[in-house]
């Protein structure tokens, strides 16, 4: 089973980010093992620390896809294409990567194997959770051919 680890910056403080993010993971169960990373807002340097540090423990084998504004764009279908792709490689540990709200560091950027953006729009870092989350529920309904609804 493909196994997911979202590292993001920053803690849900309220109660509906928390259940949106908890109703995906809930249905994300039967597709694929997906963990979320918190961590600590703080400086982008402190940021880029506790990322890197997140990424190692990953191991090696993990890829690492960062959301940035000025990544490739993706589509939902693009998203299911990238995770049967990657799986497909023999890549079975994906990490997406949420930055605080000061951005990323270079050095995280250059660790990512590639960048990936829901669009030109900004989104605030806890919406961006729940897309995310959605959005990798969706590409699993779609790589199984299952209806999704809405």
């Amino acid at each position: 089973m493909l196994k997911i680890t979202v590292i993001a910056v920053g803690k849900l403080k309220e109660r509906f980010w928390k259940d949106a993010c908890g109703e995906y993971l809930k249905r994300l169960g039967g597709y694929a093992n997906v963990a979320v990373k918190e961590l600590p807002d703080s400086n982008a340097q402190k940021e880029a620390e506790l990322i890197m540090g997140a990424l190692d423990a990953a191991g090696s084998g993990c890829h690492a896809i960062l959301l940035d504004i000025r990544g490739k764009e993706t589509s939902s279908e693009g998203l299911a294409e990238k995770l049967d792709g990657l799986a497909l490689r023999g890549i079975s540990h994906i990490a997406f990567i949420i930055g605080g709200s000061d951005g990323v560091t270079r050095e995280v950027r250059e660790r990512a194997a590639e960048r990936m953006s829901f669009g030109p729009i900004t989104l605030p870092h806890n919406l961006a959770r729940v897309v995310l989350l959605e959005q990798i529920y969706r590409a699993c309904k779609i790589s199984r051919n299952e209806p999704y609804h809405k």
